[in-house]
């Protein structure tokens, strides 16, 4: 194990970059559109939804000179984006094919798994996740190791797309619903390769209820946030609602603050 030691910023952080954060719909708007051409754009979609989730991060902790480990982190959109907003950022990725899918990886990345971080316990200001506990075997666990390996006070930011969400399937979406697996030959039978994301592979069915679950039944960290990730503010009160949560929902959003000792 050791302690979260990334290289230090070279760029100072940006207000204009980063301003307050605003769930309004006009937001909303902006980033389901952008979403809509992901597969086309793919860079402007992850730079416009990294820049909104850090100002959206900086409502809960500061992060001017935070020491932030990014899980998953793929090819760096949001590890590049806190480091603008001023933190020293360290990603984490298992698969070297997705760090270097938009380039070269950046300095302070290593290839390891987010089921056994390699990092001390209590070594990271924030333990930062986005769009990735759905494509691990064991999602609790991944979270389990966020928490551990921030120290007391910190942050913990965790999103995920659930399972019953109508991007649930990811490529294969809407016929998820008719099955993970069926939703899966399906697209291999249309395309002719199979999809990215496989279920049961690299896709794995987790639900808006169990997080909750996990969240409340966490010992070392406290909820301080619960939301779906891309609506307006006014309908945050979806997450409260079982079923509807599962489908309405999207993205969720979990922000956790980690007890003292």
């Amino acid at each position: 194990m050791v302690s979260v030691r990334p290289e230090p910023r070279t760029r100072e952080p940006s207000g204009d970059e980063f301003p307050e954060h605003r769930a309004t719909l006009a937001r909303s708007v902006r980033l389901f559109g952008a979403f809509r051409n992901e597969g086309d754009d793919p860079e402007r979609f992850y730079d416009l939804l990294a820049r909104d989730t850090v100002a959206q991060l900086r409502t809960y902790t500061d992060l001017d000179g935070a020491t932030v480990v990014d899980v998953g982190t793929g090819s760096g959109f949001f590890a590049r984006a806190l480091e603008r907003a001023g933190a020293r950022c360290t990603g984490v990725d298992p698969d070297v094919r997705e760090l270097r899918a938009h380039g070269a990886p950046g300095p302070n990345t290593l290839v390891a798994s987010g089921l056994a971080l390699p990092f001390r316990t209590g070594s990271a200001d924030v333990c930062f996740s986005s769009n990735v506990l759905e494509h691990v075997p064991d999602p609790w666990r991944m979270a389990g190791e966020m928490v551990r390996v921030t120290r007391p006070g910190g942050i913990v930011y965790l999103s995920f797309t659930n399972w019953l969400s109508p991007w649930g399937g990811h490529e294969t979406s809407p016929w998820h619903y008719l099955g993970g697996h069926r939703a899966a030959r399906r697209y291999e039978r249309r395309h002719g390769r199979p999809p990215k994301n496989r279920f049961g592979r690299s896709l794995h069915p987790v639900s808006v209820g169990g997080a909750l679950a996990w969240a409340r039944g966490c010992g070392d960290a406290d909820v301080l946030d619960v939301l779906p990730r891309y609506h307006p503010g006014w309908a945050r009160p979806i997450v409260r609602v079982p079923g509807l949560r599962e489908v309405a929902t999207w993205n969720l959003v979990l922000v956790l603050r980690k007890r003292p000792g």
